[in-house]
């Protein structure tokens, strides 16, 4: 490891890269515009009804839970279509179609925690 890489300036710039990601991931994504929604309506709901603490830590990480597999959906579908140049590849649609599937799996596991916690 570099004495470049472990300068504070760099570490900094480092959270820069990632803010980025995370911007390029709500503004070009439809899915994580409706999970950004989605995320916001569950924390206002959370405020609105004065949950509580340990109620806030299981909404914090199933909302963490599908950001992330969104986040690595995306970038599986990218590299997917960047490796095939758009063009159909049956191994490739199945790759993409278990990625979507884990977003799938973290959004069903984030509603029945909502549900839990607000039903």
């Amino acid at each position: 490891m570099s004495s470049k890489s472990l300068h504070p300036r760099h570490r900094l710039s480092s959270f820069g890269y990632a803010f980025r990601g995370l911007k390029t991931l709500v503004l070009q994504e439809p899915n994580a515009k409706i999970h950004f929604v989605a995320s916001l309506a569950a924390i206002g709901f959370g405020l609105y009804r004065n949950i509580s603490r340990m109620d806030w830590i299981a909404l914090a990480i199933v909302i963490a839970m599908v950001w992330i597999a969104e986040a690595l959906n995306t970038c599986v579908e990218m590299l997917c279509d960047l490796w095939c140049k758009e063009q159909f590849h049956p191994k490739v649609k199945i790759i993409k179609d278990i990625a979507a599937g884990a977003v799938l799996l973290a959004a069903i596991c984030a509603v029945m925690t909502a549900g839990f916690i607000f039903l």
